[in-house]
C-alpha cells in the first residue's frame, strides 16, 4: 500500500497548535485530492477524543485513521511532517511530529497498510530523510529504494 503515498498526499512543515489541528493538517491534502470525505476527518478526531490517543502508536509518531464507513474513497497513506510537535496527551510517545494518515475501503487494506508502516517506522534513516526533505519527491524516492 506504500505505492498509494503520492505527492499530493505529502505535507511537510506544517504548522499545528493541537493534536487536532494536527489531524486536521495532515488529513486536508486527503480530503483535497479526493481520497477522503471530511467526514472521516471528523471519525478520527471523535475517536481521539471518545478512547484516547490509540492513534500514536511510537515517539513521536501517529497514525490518524479510524473505520472506513464508505468515508475513505481510494485506498491512501498520507505522510506529514510537523515544524513543531504537538502533544496527544499520549506520556509514553508525545509529542508527535509524523503523521501517516491511514485510509483503507476494507480490513485487509488497513491491515497490509499498517504492516508495510511499521516495518517502514523501524527505519532510522527514513526519519532523517523526513526531516531534511523540502520537497515531497524525496520522500516519494526514499520510499522507492
Amino acid at each position: 500500500m506504500l505505492e498509494n503515498v503520492k505527492a499530493d498526499v505529502i505535507a511537510l512543515n506544517q504548522e499545528a497548535q493541537t493534536w487536532q489541528q494536527a489531524v486536521e493538517v495532515s488529513t486536508k491534502p486527503l480530503v483535497e485530492a479526493g481520497y477522503i470525505t471530511q467526514a472521516y476527518v471528523d471519525s478520527i478526531i471523535e475517536n481521539v477524543e471518545t478512547s484516547g490517543p490509540y492513534i500514536v502508536i511510537a515517539p513521536h509518531v501517529a497514525i490518524p485513521h479510524a473505520r472506513s464507513n464508505g468515508n475513505v474513497l481510494k485506498n491512501v497513506i498520507g505522510v506529514c511532517t510537523l515544524k513543531t510537535p504537538v502533544k496527544f496527551n499520549n506520556e509514553a510517545n508525545d509529542p508527535v511530529k509524523y503523521l501517516f494518515v491511514l485510509g483503507a475501503t476494507d480490513n485487509n487494506g488497513h491491515l497490509n497498510a499498517l504492516a508495510e508502516l511499521a516495518e517502514l517506522l523501524e527505519k532510522d534513516e527514513f526519519y532523517t530523510v523526513l526531516d531534511r526533505a523540502q520537497d515531497p519527491q524525496e520522500i516519494l524516492d526514499y520510499l522507492k529504494g
